[in-house]
């Protein structure tokens, strides 16, 4: 597909949280990534708000093992505070994603050239991401590179039956993805099956709660540079 990467994804420690309870307290991650922090390490490769990201699958190549540390979060009435944090430890991922243009952004149809944006996301994927990229939260540094899906040998492939992970957060609607003028959450129940989770599309979840009412942000040719600008600035 002309619109789609593969990419590997790994680092020494994930924490993959309910993103309604990160304000502090003890946190423990999932077993395994959320649609929307996989779709947070897309964005970190290449981000435009004229595309809307969307995660296919994500593959565990290594086996699912927890390390508890204590921490020091910051403590907003001040004082002196111990946590503990259970993190995934020695994770490897692959991925597959692909991008459509974003329905909600009719003011960025002039920057709709599928062509640009997947060569441009191509070469961001090559280099490392255009942004850091983290697994969860930023304490936990990854890396990505380019892989073929399903290529090598994962710790699940030989796994005989389905593991399901009961109900767990799929990912945050916001308003430009949405058309409404609020932000969601939503839920789903993943299973693996060969060490493979496919991911429903954020509009077959339905399990859908409101958390606020929220504006989406604005962009015009002053403030976001289009597709043909930037590809023309890296060749």
């Amino acid at each position: 597909m002309r619109n789609s990467i593969e990419f590997e994804v790994y680092g020494d420690y994930a924490l993959f949280t309910d993103p309604l309870t990160k304000m502090g307290g003890e946190k423990l991650s999932y077993q395994i990534p959320t649609y929307q922090a996989l779709k947070g390490i897309v964005e970190s490769i290449y981000w435009k708000p004229t595309l809307l990201i969307v995660i296919d699958s994500v593959r565990i190549m290594k086996p699912i093992r927890m390390e508890s540390k204590g921490i020091r979060p910051i403590d907003y009435g001040g004082g002196n505070t111990l946590a503990n944090y259970t993190y995934l430890k020695d994770v490897k991922y692959q991925v597959k994603a692909h991008f459509i243009f974003n329905p909600h952004r009719t003011e960025l149809a002039y920057d709709r050239n599928e062509h640009k944006h997947h060569n441009i996301m191509k070469r961001a994927l090559k280099a490392g991401g255009r942004r850091d990229i983290f697994l969860g939260t930023r304490e936990c540094q990854a890396y990505v590179e380019p892989c073929a899906f399903g290529k090598g040998e994962g710790f699940y492939d030989t796994y005989d039956g389905d593991i399901h992970f009961g109900t767990m957060v799929h990912g945050i609607n916001y308003p430009d993805e949405t058309g409404r003028n609020e932000m969601e959450v939503r839920l789903w129940n993943p299973v693996m099956k060969d060490g493979v989770i496919k991911f429903i599309r954020p509009d077959q979840c339905i399990q859908v709660r409101k958390i606020k009412n929220m504006e989406p942000k604005s962009f015009n040719p002053e403030n976001l540079q289009s597709a043909d600008e930037l590809l023309e600035h890296l060749e």
